[in-house]
């Protein structure tokens, strides 16, 4: 029997190399252990609701299900979760925080927090805990997870979004890696028109995929939805050149990509239908439990996002943020889950759960064998460190996450790619949309 004692669970980071995975009895005797020590006591009788996003790997939620499970054990908290689709939960926390009614927490993506800040429970003194623990946190964590100086939520993991293709595709479009700038990626994609094995991106509402790709490509032309003062500058030569380049790429997509949400690109791969598209390593996830899907498994692999004429990455990847309402009437509750999710003892079996899908924000998670079990994971690691932040050159506060929440970038640039508006046309629709948001 393992022997847990307060100075045992505040060791941290120096003993994530010797920390096993814990499973069953183990989990629930450690959870217990935690539960004794942890410096945030739930309130008598609380009970939480929890609205997160709709998971893409089984064993993830398989894994997370688990770690709640134990936790209702140890501290006798039950937490009831509730799923929703990535772009259905900006607008039902909205809706809670304007109605001081809904779930006690919710789980979702960037900026989500930063919509109604002021609604969200001060959760400073659990990032510091956490951040002092294991590392400190990755710098787009700090700036997805403060709102002036104080925490407004716990940024939980990322979701690295990363180039995925055939490899055999690759190869018969003459190539012997993925394309690494801008005009290398453009070629490629007319090699694998030209051969019937085209790609596609979400130029629908996803999003997850939709704004990751869209961003990629205004920001690696140099274009930006505002400027480091939070000053609009999107009508701008670069901003042109991102969305002409964005036609060609679009051009060479499988149709129908106007019409897609996150979960098609998924579909669409694994059956074949396409030979490269950007995506968390779900796909590749899939494929290998899948028996049928063994040949698409060997044959695939990830890629770094090609670099565009600033000469720099440019990627976005997705936060995943966890905030508390103020309305809840268990705050105490809900920090101590907020913490206990990312303990070591849980948090790398919950991460090698996610076979990559999702990548840690603090540093000490490095060390995590997810990363180095399986070439294709490796730069699924990198994505926290990565990643620009969802407000670019801007801030990310409210107006930056509404500006997301209304796809004012994604719609600009499906407006061209499916040509219902001409370049000076998308930007000036964009342009007065934004011109509200940062007034």
């Amino acid at each position: 029997m393992t022997m847990f004692t307060r100075r045992t669970l505040v060791q941290g980071a120096t003993s994530l190399a010797a920390t096993g995975a814990l499973a069953g009895p183990a989990l629930l005797e450690w959870s217990q252990a935690w539960a004794q020590a942890a410096p945030w006591k739930p309130e008598k009788g609380a009970q939480l609701g929890m609205l997160r996003w709709k998971y893409f790997v089984q064993s993830e939620d398989d894994a997370f299900m688990a770690l709640l499970d134990a936790f209702t054990k140890a501290t006798e908290v039950k937490v009831n979760v509730t799923r929703e689709s990535f772009e259905d939960i900006p607008p039902k926390a909205s809706v809670a925080a304007n109605t001081n009614a809904g779930p006690d927490l919710f789980w979702g993506l960037f900026s989500l927090p930063h919509l109604f800040p002021q609604k969200c429970v001060d959760v400073t003194d659990v990032a510091d805990y956490l951040g002092k623990k294991y590392g400190g946190w990755v710098p787009t964590a700090v700036a997805y997870g403060k709102s002036g100086n104080k925490w407004i939520d716990i940024p939980v993991c990322f979701n690295g979004n990363m180039l995925n293709y055939r490899i055999s595709a690759l190869q018969k479009a003459g190539l012997s890696k993925f394309p690494a700038t801008t005009d290398e990626f453009l070629e490629y994609a007319k090699a694998t028109k030209r051969n019937n094995t085209p790609g596609g991106m979400a130029l629908g509402h996803a999003t997850g995929d939709g704004n990751t790709w869209v961003h990629w490509c205004l920001w690696a032309f140099g274009g930006n939805l505002v400027d480091k003062n939070d000053k609009v500058m999107l009508n701008s030569p670069e901003t042109a050149k991102a969305l002409e380049y964005a036609k060609q790429l679009s051009d060479n997509m499988i149709p129908g990509v106007a019409a897609w949400n996150d979960a098609f690109n998924n579909k669409a791969f694994l059956a074949g239908e396409i030979s490269w598209t950007n995506n968390g390593i779900s796909i590749y996830a899939a494929a290998k439990v899948d028996p049928s899907k063994k040949q698409i498994a060997e044959d695939m692999d990830h890629a770094l996002w090609p670099v565009g004429p600033v000469g720099k990455p440019t990627e976005l990847h997705v936060c995943f943020p966890m905030l508390a309402m103020t309305y809840t009437k268990y705050p105490q509750a809900c920090k101590a889950l907020m913490a206990y999710l990312l303990e070591a003892d849980q948090y790398n079996k919950w991460l090698e759960a996610s076979v990559g899908y999702l990548t840690h924000p603090l540093n000490a998670y490095d060390a995590n064998p997810v990363w180095t079990s399986d070439p294709k994971n490796k730069i699924f690691g990198e994505a926290a460190k990565r990643t620009l932040t969802a407000g670019g050159l801007g801030s990310v506060g409210e107006k930056a996450a509404a500006a997301l929440a209304d796809f004012i970038v994604l719609d600009m640039f499906a407006n061209v790619c499916t040509g219902r508006e001409d370049v000076k046309g998308a930007i000036k629709i964009a342009e007065r949309q934004a011109l509200r948001l940062y007034r």
